[in-house]
């Protein structure tokens, strides 16, 4: 079966409460969603890429190293309700997948995102990559954990530590999501329009909303890592990563 047409669309919000200007921090001499936007089209995968974001200076820097940017509101809450309203400005068919790409993973090996649309499967309306948890992320909240069946089908995802391991038990083999999504058209319009669920609130994470609307989202277990921008203080470990990323041996 061919695979389907696929669209990235990065949301970036300058107004950032733990890292404001978040998107235009530079690393290696470039705003971050600059190296963002080029891990996107060194993957190959997708007919288009944008920015989306309420802000001109992200506009402005956009325009600078030749991406499309769509203006959103200020109002929008999540990169799913950007997206959604994005959608509003471009053409785009039913068998598209949308690709939400987290604009602070810098590193992102492009890879990582043809493994994406690649391994989308039929009859699931979203999907999402997952890659072995590290023992010294167990208890650290900013990575984030998901359950999933032998299907793929996505249980739960938490910033606690699941499953839970009861003794005598051995511990399971434990996944860390990765912050990547790749929505069917539909299932995201519903998602951006259903109200914050209860478990999305508490555990701030938005994908906690699809499951409890009832859809299905397939992880994909992969091998790709990378580095999360959450403050200033991740700005070195993020170069570092970007550095071995050049480094290393490009796949055929």
């Amino acid at each position: 079966m061919p695979m389907p047409p696929a669209i990235a669309i990065i949301p970036a919000r300058f107004a950032s409460r733990r890292f404001p200007g978040k998107p235009l921090a530079l690393l290696l001499g470039k705003p971050m969603l600059q190296h963002v936007f080029q891990r996107c089209q060194e993957s190959g995968i997708f007919q288009e890429v944008y920015i989306a974001t309420e802000d001109q200076r992200i506009a402005q820097a956009a325009a600078q190293f030749g991406a499309k940017t769509l203006i959103t509101s200020a109002s929008c809450l999540t990169g799913t309700e950007r997206i959604a309203q994005a959608l509003e400005q471009i053409p785009c068919s039913r068998q598209t997948l949308l690709v939400n790409v987290q604009g602070d993973e810098p590193a992102l090996p492009p890879e990582a995102l043809r493994h994406l649309v690649q391994h989308f499967e039929e009859g699931f309306h979203m999907a999402t990559l997952v890659r072995p948890l590290q023992a010294e992320e167990a208890t650290n909240p900013n990575v984030v954990k998901v359950a999933f069946s032998s299907r793929g089908r996505a249980l739960y995802f938490s910033r606690a530590l699941i499953p839970y391991a009861q003794p005598p038990a051995p511990p399971p083999q434990r996944w860390a999501h990765m912050g990547l999504y790749a929505y069917r058209k539909a299932a995201l319009l519903r998602m951006a329009q259903h109200p914050p669920s209860l478990l999305e609130q508490s555990e701030a994470l938005e994908q906690l909303r699809a499951l409890e609307m009832g859809l299905s989202l397939l992880c994909i277990p992969c091998a790709f890592s990378s580095v999360a921008v959450d403050s200033p203080d991740d700005l070195p470990r993020a170069e570092m990563a970007l550095q071995h990323l050049k480094l290393r041996p490009r796949p055929c």
